[in-house]
């Protein structure tokens, strides 16, 4: 086990089998940062263009298609002191008549202090004034390369990851990914200081990232979507539109994984979500809505 500091100097918009930047090993941490979905450093110097652009890939020695990449996000968190958002929701969220009352859109400026770990609207000028919330940092958008020798753009989302802006992956989660390709080519990106449920206009506090992760490996482990857990929950991610084949995949994965590692036959896991299942909504802006599935841990100690 190894821990190994990379400094990126070019990043990608599209997730796919790029040439790996570095090759790591199972067990191995990684500590490195991300630029903001701009393309903006730590400095607010542009460099590269936008659109979510990733560091990466890493290379995972030894994984190999129906493995499993079990990333544990060690440390997320901004490195620079101010982030922006979009200012109005999409028009889609809201109901067709109503999409003439929005207000013209723009972009909102928040000043982040990271020691107090807070942000602060800083402009537009609006009756909310210097509104103030606690940081809650989370990636975006993260995957590994998917199958079929595909490139997709970070502008969205399915089985290998990508733009799946759910707030759920912060600092502490575990995220299992399913490996299509040798070496699994992790990558990772648009940091958010803070995003809503749903990312409704389209960002969160869209900054600069200080990123940690520890990666492991397990061979012959195949999923099909998106895992993750936490101190109290498991979940399973669902990347697709319309809404309800978002729903469909990360319902369908969870029935697999309660029934394959929890022990519970078919019958009992599906009588488990009919009661206690709760849902999320990870991305509903993107050209693929997100859906997140969850489970309380303490459903499954039984």
């Amino acid at each position: 086990m190894a821990t190994h500091h990379f400094r990126p100097t070019h990043y990608h918009t599209a997730i796919g089998a790029h040439e790996p930047v570095l090759c790591i090993a199972d067990g191995d941490t990684v500590i490195t940062t991300t630029v903001d979905a701009g393309g903006r450093d730590a400095s607010g110097e542009q460099v590269t263009p936008g659109g979510n652009p990733q560091t990466g890939p890493f290379y995972v020695e030894g994984a190999e298609p129906g493995d499993t990449l079990v990333v544990h996000f060690d440390r997320l968190y901004p490195n620079r002191d101010w982030g922006y958002t979009g200012t109005v929701v999409a028009a889609n969220v809201v109901d067709p008549w109503f999409v003439p009352e929005l207000p013209e859109g723009g972009r909102a400026r928040w000043r982040i202090d990271r020691e107090q770990g807070t942000a602060t609207l800083v402009e537009p000028a609006t009756k909310l004034g210097n509104l103030t919330i606690p940081l809650d940092p989370m990636l975006g958008c993260f995957g590994v390369a998917p199958p079929r020798g595909q490139t997709i753009s970070t502008a969205t989302s399915a089985e290998h990851g990508g733009n799946m802006d759910y707030r759920g992956f912060r600092q502490g989660v575990t995220v299992y990914l399913p490996v299509f390709v040798p070496g699994a080519l992790l990558h990772v990106g648009d940091g958010h200081a803070v995003q809503g449920d749903g990312e409704i206009v389209g960002t969160g506090i869209e900054t600069s990232f200080d990123v940690q992760f520890t990666v492991r490996l397990l061979k012959g482990k195949r999923i099909h979507w998106p895992r993750g857990e936490d101190d109290n929950y498991i979940f399973t991610v669902g990347n697709a539109r319309p809404l309800d084949q978002a729903v469909q995949h990360a319902t369908t994965e969870m029935l697999r994984w309660l029934q394959q590692d929890y022990g519970l036959d078919a019958l009992g896991a599906n009588i488990l979500l009919g009661q206690c299942v709760e849902y999320d909504v990870g991305n509903v802006f993107d050209p693929a809505y997100t859906m997140v599935c969850k489970v309380h841990k303490r459903w499954l100690n039984l």
